[in-house]
Protein backbone atom coordinates (compact mmCIF):
# COMPACT_ATOMS: atom_id res chain seq x y z
CA UNK A 1 0.00 0.00 0.00
CA UNK A 2 1.26 3.55 -0.68
CA UNK A 3 2.69 5.86 1.92
CA UNK A 4 -0.07 7.83 3.67
CA UNK A 5 1.89 11.00 2.92
CA UNK A 6 0.64 10.75 -0.68
CA UNK A 7 -2.97 10.86 0.50
CA UNK A 8 -2.14 13.73 2.86
CA UNK A 9 -0.52 15.58 -0.03
CA UNK A 10 -3.78 15.33 -1.97
CA UNK A 11 -5.84 16.74 0.91
CA UNK A 12 -3.37 19.58 1.50
CA UNK A 13 -2.93 20.55 -2.15
CA UNK A 14 -3.98 24.16 -2.88
CA UNK A 15 -6.87 23.18 -5.17
CA UNK A 16 -8.47 20.88 -2.58
CA UNK A 17 -7.95 23.42 0.20
CA UNK A 18 -9.71 26.06 -1.90
CA UNK A 19 -12.66 23.69 -2.23
CA UNK A 20 -12.85 23.47 1.58
CA UNK A 21 -12.46 27.25 1.82
CA UNK A 22 -15.49 27.72 -0.45
CA UNK A 23 -17.53 25.22 1.57
CA UNK A 24 -16.56 26.89 4.85
CA UNK A 25 -17.51 30.31 3.47
CA UNK A 26 -20.92 29.00 2.40
CA UNK A 27 -21.59 27.36 5.76
CA UNK A 28 -20.64 30.64 7.44
CA UNK A 29 -23.24 32.44 5.27
CA UNK A 30 -20.57 34.56 3.60
CA UNK A 31 -21.61 36.60 0.54
CA UNK A 32 -18.56 35.30 -1.35
CA UNK A 33 -19.57 34.19 -4.85
CA UNK A 34 -18.12 33.67 -8.32
CA UNK A 35 -20.20 35.25 -11.12
CA UNK A 36 -21.76 32.55 -13.30
CA UNK A 37 -20.16 33.73 -16.58
CA UNK A 38 -16.71 33.54 -14.94
CA UNK A 39 -17.45 30.08 -13.52
CA UNK A 40 -18.56 28.86 -16.95
CA UNK A 41 -15.45 30.33 -18.58
CA UNK A 42 -13.24 28.58 -15.99
CA UNK A 43 -15.01 25.29 -16.68
CA UNK A 44 -14.45 25.61 -20.43
CA UNK A 45 -10.82 26.61 -19.83
CA UNK A 46 -10.17 23.51 -17.68
CA UNK A 47 -11.71 21.25 -20.33
CA UNK A 48 -9.63 22.94 -23.04
CA UNK A 49 -6.41 22.35 -21.08
CA UNK A 50 -7.23 18.73 -20.24
CA UNK A 51 -8.23 17.90 -23.81
CA UNK A 52 -5.34 19.75 -25.48
CA UNK A 53 -2.61 18.30 -23.26
CA UNK A 54 -4.16 14.87 -23.66
CA UNK A 55 -4.04 15.17 -27.43
CA UNK A 56 -0.40 16.26 -27.40
CA UNK A 57 0.60 13.37 -25.12
CA UNK A 58 -1.46 10.91 -27.15
CA UNK A 59 0.35 11.96 -30.33
CA UNK A 60 3.70 11.49 -28.62
CA UNK A 61 2.73 8.06 -27.28
CA UNK A 62 0.68 6.92 -30.26
CA UNK A 63 -2.97 5.87 -30.14
CA UNK A 64 -2.24 2.22 -29.51
CA UNK A 65 -4.06 -0.75 -28.05
CA UNK A 66 -3.96 0.68 -24.51
CA UNK A 67 -6.12 3.59 -25.61
CA UNK A 68 -8.60 1.35 -27.43
CA UNK A 69 -8.85 -0.94 -24.39
CA UNK A 70 -9.35 1.94 -21.95
CA UNK A 71 -11.91 3.55 -24.27
CA UNK A 72 -13.88 0.31 -24.65
CA UNK A 73 -13.93 -0.25 -20.89
CA UNK A 74 -14.92 3.36 -20.23
CA UNK A 75 -17.78 3.38 -22.74
CA UNK A 76 -19.04 0.02 -21.49
CA UNK A 77 -19.02 1.11 -17.85
CA UNK A 78 -20.75 4.40 -18.66
CA UNK A 79 -23.47 2.67 -20.69
CA UNK A 80 -24.17 -0.21 -18.29
CA UNK A 81 -23.77 1.23 -14.79
CA UNK A 82 -26.99 3.31 -15.02
CA UNK A 83 -28.87 0.01 -15.39
CA UNK A 84 -27.34 -1.26 -12.14
CA UNK A 85 -28.01 2.08 -10.46
CA UNK A 86 -31.67 2.10 -11.48
CA UNK A 87 -32.19 -1.42 -10.12
CA UNK A 88 -30.90 -0.24 -6.74
CA UNK A 89 -32.71 3.10 -6.80
CA UNK A 90 -36.09 1.58 -7.60
CA UNK A 91 -35.95 -0.10 -4.19
CA UNK A 92 -35.95 3.29 -2.45
CA UNK A 93 -39.38 4.50 -1.31
CA UNK A 94 -40.86 7.80 -2.51
CA UNK A 95 -38.39 8.19 -5.39
CA UNK A 96 -40.13 8.95 -8.68
CA UNK A 97 -38.95 7.38 -11.93
CA UNK A 98 -37.70 10.61 -13.50
CA UNK A 99 -35.48 11.45 -10.52
CA UNK A 100 -34.25 7.86 -10.32
CA UNK A 101 -33.26 7.96 -14.02
CA UNK A 102 -31.50 11.29 -13.49
CA UNK A 103 -29.58 9.80 -10.57
CA UNK A 104 -28.67 6.77 -12.70
CA UNK A 105 -27.32 9.05 -15.44
CA UNK A 106 -25.44 11.16 -12.89
CA UNK A 107 -23.60 8.18 -11.43
CA UNK A 108 -22.93 6.56 -14.80
CA UNK A 109 -21.38 9.71 -16.24
CA UNK A 110 -18.15 11.36 -15.05
CA UNK A 111 -16.71 14.50 -13.46
CA UNK A 112 -14.10 16.57 -15.29
CA UNK A 113 -12.84 18.17 -12.07
CA UNK A 114 -12.46 14.80 -10.32
CA UNK A 115 -10.47 13.70 -13.39
CA UNK A 116 -8.18 16.74 -13.08
CA UNK A 117 -7.62 16.20 -9.35
CA UNK A 118 -7.02 12.49 -9.89
CA UNK A 119 -4.59 13.10 -12.74
CA UNK A 120 -2.53 15.46 -10.59
CA UNK A 121 -2.52 13.03 -7.67
CA UNK A 122 -1.44 10.08 -9.81
CA UNK A 123 1.41 12.11 -11.29
CA UNK A 124 2.54 13.05 -7.76
CA UNK A 125 2.82 9.37 -6.73
CA UNK A 126 4.57 8.28 -9.93
CA UNK A 127 1.54 6.76 -11.71
CA UNK A 128 1.13 9.27 -14.53
CA UNK A 129 -1.54 7.90 -16.93
CA UNK A 130 -1.44 8.12 -20.71
CA UNK A 131 -2.49 11.37 -22.34
CA UNK A 132 -5.22 9.57 -24.26
CA UNK A 133 -7.18 9.24 -21.00
CA UNK A 134 -8.50 12.75 -21.72
CA UNK A 135 -10.30 11.26 -24.72
CA UNK A 136 -11.61 8.42 -22.55
CA UNK A 137 -12.99 11.06 -20.18
CA UNK A 138 -14.91 12.68 -23.04
CA UNK A 139 -16.19 9.34 -24.34
CA UNK A 140 -17.53 8.39 -20.89
CA UNK A 141 -19.75 11.44 -20.54
CA UNK A 142 -22.51 10.59 -23.00
CA UNK A 143 -23.33 6.82 -22.89
CA UNK A 144 -24.78 7.06 -19.37
CA UNK A 145 -27.06 9.91 -20.42
CA UNK A 146 -28.30 7.97 -23.45
CA UNK A 147 -28.96 4.87 -21.32
CA UNK A 148 -30.88 6.94 -18.79
CA UNK A 149 -32.95 8.54 -21.56
CA UNK A 150 -33.87 5.10 -22.89
CA UNK A 151 -34.86 4.01 -19.39
CA UNK A 152 -36.85 7.18 -18.89
CA UNK A 153 -38.73 7.03 -22.17
CA UNK A 154 -39.23 3.26 -22.26
CA UNK A 155 -39.27 1.69 -25.69
CA UNK A 156 -39.05 4.89 -27.65
CA UNK A 157 -41.80 6.80 -25.86
CA UNK A 158 -41.58 10.57 -25.78
CA UNK A 159 -42.01 13.37 -28.28
CA UNK A 160 -39.67 13.07 -31.31
CA UNK A 161 -38.84 16.77 -31.13
CA UNK A 162 -37.88 16.47 -27.48
CA UNK A 163 -35.65 13.45 -28.18
CA UNK A 164 -33.85 15.33 -30.95
CA UNK A 165 -33.27 18.28 -28.62
CA UNK A 166 -31.83 16.00 -25.95
CA UNK A 167 -29.56 14.17 -28.39
CA UNK A 168 -28.29 17.48 -29.68
CA UNK A 169 -27.57 18.60 -26.11
CA UNK A 170 -25.66 15.37 -25.45
CA UNK A 171 -23.56 15.18 -28.61
CA UNK A 172 -22.85 18.83 -29.36
CA UNK A 173 -23.01 20.21 -25.84
CA UNK A 174 -20.22 22.48 -24.64
CA UNK A 175 -18.42 19.80 -22.60
CA UNK A 176 -18.34 17.24 -25.42
CA UNK A 177 -17.25 19.74 -28.08
CA UNK A 178 -14.57 21.31 -25.90
CA UNK A 179 -13.05 18.06 -24.64
CA UNK A 180 -13.03 16.18 -27.94
CA UNK A 181 -12.28 19.29 -30.00
CA UNK A 182 -9.31 20.40 -27.93
CA UNK A 183 -8.05 16.79 -27.85
CA UNK A 184 -8.12 16.84 -31.66
CA UNK A 185 -6.29 20.18 -31.77
CA UNK A 186 -3.59 18.84 -29.47
CA UNK A 187 -3.34 15.64 -31.49
CA UNK A 188 -2.81 17.60 -34.71
CA UNK A 189 -0.50 20.34 -33.41
CA UNK A 190 1.62 18.09 -31.16
CA UNK A 191 4.69 19.29 -29.29
CA UNK A 192 5.14 22.49 -31.40
CA UNK A 193 1.60 23.53 -30.47
CA UNK A 194 2.24 22.79 -26.82
CA UNK A 195 5.36 24.97 -26.91
CA UNK A 196 3.23 27.90 -28.06
CA UNK A 197 0.58 27.37 -25.38
CA UNK A 198 2.81 26.09 -22.61
CA UNK A 199 2.08 28.91 -20.15
CA UNK A 200 -1.65 28.90 -20.96
CA UNK A 201 -2.24 25.16 -20.49
CA UNK A 202 0.53 24.59 -17.93
CA UNK A 203 1.18 26.83 -14.91
CA UNK A 204 -2.05 28.83 -15.29
CA UNK A 205 -4.09 25.62 -15.13
CA UNK A 206 -3.45 25.12 -11.40
CA UNK A 207 -4.57 28.66 -10.56
CA UNK A 208 -7.77 28.25 -12.58
CA UNK A 209 -8.43 24.88 -10.91
CA UNK A 210 -8.13 26.54 -7.48
CA UNK A 211 -10.57 29.27 -8.48
CA UNK A 212 -13.00 26.73 -9.95
CA UNK A 213 -12.89 24.47 -6.89
CA UNK A 214 -13.50 27.48 -4.65
CA UNK A 215 -16.71 28.04 -6.59
CA UNK A 216 -17.61 24.34 -6.45
CA UNK A 217 -17.12 24.38 -2.68
CA UNK A 218 -19.50 27.32 -2.38
CA UNK A 219 -22.11 25.64 -4.57
CA UNK A 220 -21.81 22.23 -2.90
CA UNK A 221 -22.26 23.60 0.62
CA UNK A 222 -25.18 25.83 -0.40
CA UNK A 223 -26.85 22.95 -2.23
CA UNK A 224 -26.47 20.82 0.88
CA UNK A 225 -28.01 23.51 3.10
CA UNK A 226 -30.88 24.11 0.68
CA UNK A 227 -31.61 20.58 -0.51
CA UNK A 228 -30.14 18.40 2.19
CA UNK A 229 -33.56 17.71 3.65
CA UNK A 230 -34.55 16.04 0.36
CA UNK A 231 -31.79 13.45 0.70
CA UNK A 232 -33.15 10.36 2.42
CA UNK A 233 -30.74 7.98 4.19
CA UNK A 234 -31.11 5.62 1.23
CA UNK A 235 -29.95 8.26 -1.27
CA UNK A 236 -27.05 9.28 0.97
CA UNK A 237 -26.01 5.62 1.22
CA UNK A 238 -26.28 5.32 -2.58
CA UNK A 239 -24.20 8.49 -3.13
CA UNK A 240 -21.41 7.04 -0.98
CA UNK A 241 -21.69 3.35 -1.85
CA UNK A 242 -22.43 3.23 -5.57
CA UNK A 243 -19.16 4.99 -6.57
CA UNK A 244 -17.28 2.28 -4.66
CA UNK A 245 -19.14 -0.43 -6.60
CA UNK A 246 -18.39 1.28 -9.95
CA UNK A 247 -14.76 1.84 -9.01
CA UNK A 248 -14.26 -1.77 -7.89
CA UNK A 249 -15.73 -3.05 -11.15
CA UNK A 250 -13.56 -0.70 -13.21
CA UNK A 251 -10.45 -1.72 -11.31
CA UNK A 252 -11.13 -5.43 -11.74
CA UNK A 253 -11.87 -5.10 -15.46
CA UNK A 254 -8.75 -2.96 -15.95
CA UNK A 255 -6.64 -5.66 -14.30
CA UNK A 256 -8.15 -8.38 -16.47
CA UNK A 257 -7.70 -6.25 -19.62
CA UNK A 258 -4.02 -5.64 -18.88
CA UNK A 259 -4.04 -1.86 -18.51
CA UNK A 260 -1.05 -0.38 -16.74
CA UNK A 261 -1.45 0.90 -13.18
CA UNK A 262 -1.71 4.61 -14.08
CA UNK A 263 -4.41 4.15 -16.72
CA UNK A 264 -6.30 1.70 -14.50
CA UNK A 265 -6.20 4.05 -11.51
CA UNK A 266 -7.50 7.00 -13.55
CA UNK A 267 -10.23 4.89 -15.17
CA UNK A 268 -11.22 3.76 -11.66
CA UNK A 269 -11.32 7.37 -10.46
CA UNK A 270 -13.56 8.25 -13.41
CA UNK A 271 -15.85 5.28 -12.77
CA UNK A 272 -16.18 6.34 -9.13
CA UNK A 273 -17.04 9.94 -10.01
CA UNK A 274 -20.43 11.47 -10.80
CA UNK A 275 -21.49 14.22 -13.18
CA UNK A 276 -22.84 17.56 -11.99
CA UNK A 277 -22.48 19.52 -15.25
CA UNK A 278 -23.39 17.41 -18.30
CA UNK A 279 -26.25 15.42 -16.75
CA UNK A 280 -28.16 18.40 -15.28
CA UNK A 281 -27.92 20.15 -18.66
CA UNK A 282 -29.41 17.13 -20.46
CA UNK A 283 -32.02 16.34 -17.82
CA UNK A 284 -33.24 19.94 -17.80
CA UNK A 285 -34.50 19.22 -21.33
CA UNK A 286 -35.34 15.51 -21.10
CA UNK A 287 -36.90 15.33 -17.65
CA UNK A 288 -37.74 18.75 -16.22
CA UNK A 289 -39.86 16.97 -13.61
CA UNK A 290 -36.77 15.23 -12.15
CA UNK A 291 -35.84 16.75 -8.80
CA UNK A 292 -32.46 18.50 -9.22
CA UNK A 293 -32.42 19.03 -5.47
CA UNK A 294 -31.85 15.28 -5.19
CA UNK A 295 -29.56 14.24 -8.05
CA UNK A 296 -27.42 17.39 -8.23
CA UNK A 297 -27.09 17.69 -4.46
CA UNK A 298 -26.17 14.01 -4.10
CA UNK A 299 -23.36 14.21 -6.69
CA UNK A 300 -22.05 17.65 -5.86
CA UNK A 301 -22.44 17.83 -2.07
CA UNK A 302 -21.81 14.18 -1.13
CA UNK A 303 -19.98 12.17 -3.81
CA UNK A 304 -17.64 14.91 -5.02
CA UNK A 305 -16.28 15.81 -1.54
CA UNK A 306 -16.05 12.08 -0.72
CA UNK A 307 -13.89 11.48 -3.79
CA UNK A 308 -11.66 14.46 -3.02
CA UNK A 309 -11.08 13.46 0.59
CA UNK A 310 -11.16 9.65 0.43
CA UNK A 311 -12.02 8.21 -2.97
CA UNK A 312 -9.06 9.31 -5.13
CA UNK A 313 -6.52 8.20 -2.54
CA UNK A 314 -8.40 4.92 -1.97
CA UNK A 315 -8.62 4.06 -5.67
CA UNK A 316 -4.94 4.91 -6.14
CA UNK A 317 -3.99 2.70 -3.19
CA UNK A 318 -6.04 -0.18 -4.60
CA UNK A 319 -4.39 0.14 -8.03
CA UNK A 320 -0.91 0.16 -6.50
CA UNK A 321 -1.76 -2.87 -4.39
CA UNK A 322 -3.24 -4.88 -7.29
CA UNK A 323 -0.42 -4.04 -9.65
Amino acid sequence: MPDLSASLALLTSPAILFFFLGAAAAFARSDLSIPEPIAKALSLYLMLCIGFKGGVEARAAGLDGDFLTAAALGIGLSALMPLVALVLLRRLPRLDRATACALAATYGSVSVVTFAAGQDHLASVGLAPGGYMAAVLALMETPAILTALLLLNGAGRGEPGQRRTVLREVFVGAATVMLLGSFGVGLISGAPGLARLDLFVGPLFQGALCFFLLDIGLIAARRLMEGGRKLSPGIVAFALGFPLVSAALALGLSRLAGLDAGDAALLTILAGSASYIAVPAAMRVAAPQADAGVFVTASLAITFPFNLTVGIALYTAAALWLW
